[in-house]
């Protein structure tokens, strides 16, 4: 899944790269682009149109987390962040080390740990890339993605949220046992229990951790991102899942009988900034628990020829006590993006569900 190990074809990583260069015919020297070479500014690239040039592959893995942790401020000093990135690639370079063969098995439930003993099942530190630095704007190091509220915190959830989340029971089992200790918990099942709730990012139907967005926030590995950008449509296309969003541009929204797993979204500019306006979710993808009438509003602003400055506001009044905003740079990369291959070839689910109507059918006949 990490995209610096997986390989693929070469034919597909030929037209990943034919993908993210200019469209036959298309000049990137506008007359203002002139005007600004000739004073000896950093001239931005410019589409056919006039409009910013956005194209392009993005990393944004980074060490910045959404919400701020605990007496750190926003912007670091470059001492702090390089002590905290210094730790990380420490880190980094001990789970790298090869296991020992004569090592005790981790403990039932994991030790908390980071890496596959922290939280038995989970992957190791080889397939994890979560970037090495903090995020950079305007030479800023950033602690967090949360700008607003001020103190880097997500807001208060509703007591309608809060009553939402409660009624969701999700349980790692379906242990017939626990059952039997509560039999409260077969009244509310949890999202494995069934193989049509089983959450989509699981499934491998969506990114997991909002990645695809809206918003677009960086996850654990595929962090890549390209936008494919023309005057009627800007593509998002996302690395893992290979999930595309289609923003269309100078366009109304749809019906709200129309309802999309990552919304409805459309376009407009406003100066030299690309605005998207996402509404029409629906009630499969509850972003941190939102609801149907989430409204996702991204702004997408170059900032020089390697990095856009990518900002969003979420608001929602049956989720959150307030509107909230993040923001975070999207540095360019020369790397490609590859396959996401992730259910392909696995019989898993389908065991489990052999397994299922056997232990079904030896209930019925003692029965």
């Amino acid at each position: 899944m990490n995209h610096r190990l997986l390989t693929a074809g070469l034919a597909a990583a030929a037209v990943t790269a034919a993908l993210a260069q200019p469209l036959a015919g298309q000049s990137r020297v506008t007359p203002r682009t002139e005007k600004a070479m000739a004073t000896g500014a950093a001239p931005i690239a410019r589409m056919p149109d006039g409009h910013p040039d956005l194209e392009g592959v993005y990393d944004l893995a980074t060490l910045t987390t959404i919400e701020r942790p605990a007496g750190v401020p926003l912007v670091m000093t470059d001492e702090q962040a390089a002590k905290l990135e210094k730790g990380v690639l420490d880190r980094i370079e001990r789970a790298s080390l090869p296991s020992k063969g004569d090592r005790d098995a981790p403990p039932v439930g994991g030790d908390g740990s980071v890496g596959a003993a922290g939280n038995v099942g989970g992957y190791n530190n080889f397939w994890i890339d979560s970037g090495t630095q903090y995020n950079l704007i305007d030479g800023q190091k950033r602690s967090s993605i949360v700008i607003d509220p001020p103190d880097g915190r997500v807001p208060q959830l509703t007591q309608e949220a809060r009553r939402r989340a409660a009624a969701r029971v999700v349980r790692s089992t379906s242990d017939e046992s626990s059952r039997e200790d509560d039999p409260g918990l077969e009244q509310a099942p949890g999202a494995y229990d069934d193989p049509e709730r089983r959450p989509l990012g699981e499934r491998c139907l969506l990114g997991f951790g909002s990645t695809s967005g809206p918003p677009a926030l960086p996850v654990l590995y595929n962090n890549l991102h390209q936008i494919v950008q023309t005057p009627d449509y800007v593509t998002i296309l996302n690395e893992m899942d290979h999930d595309a969003r289609i923003v269309r541009m100078n366009a109304e929204h749809l019906p709200k009988t129309i309802r999309k797993w990552m919304g409805d979204s459309v376009g407009r500019w406003e100066g030299d900034t690309l605005v998207v306006d996402t509404t029409n979710f629906t009630d499969k993808t509850r972003f941190r628990g939102s609801t149907e009438n989430l409204h996702v509003v991204e702004r997408f602003t170059r900032k020089d020829g390697n990095t856009l400055l990518y900002r969003f506001t979420i608001e929602d009044p049956a989720t959150w006590e307030k509107p909230w905003t993040g923001e975070y740079s999207w540095p360019a990369t020369n790397e490609h993006m590859y396959e996401y291959a992730c259910h392909e070839g696995n019989y898993a689910l389908g065991n489990i569900l052999r397994g299922a109507r056997e232990a079904e059918a030896k209930k019925t006949s003692k029965n």
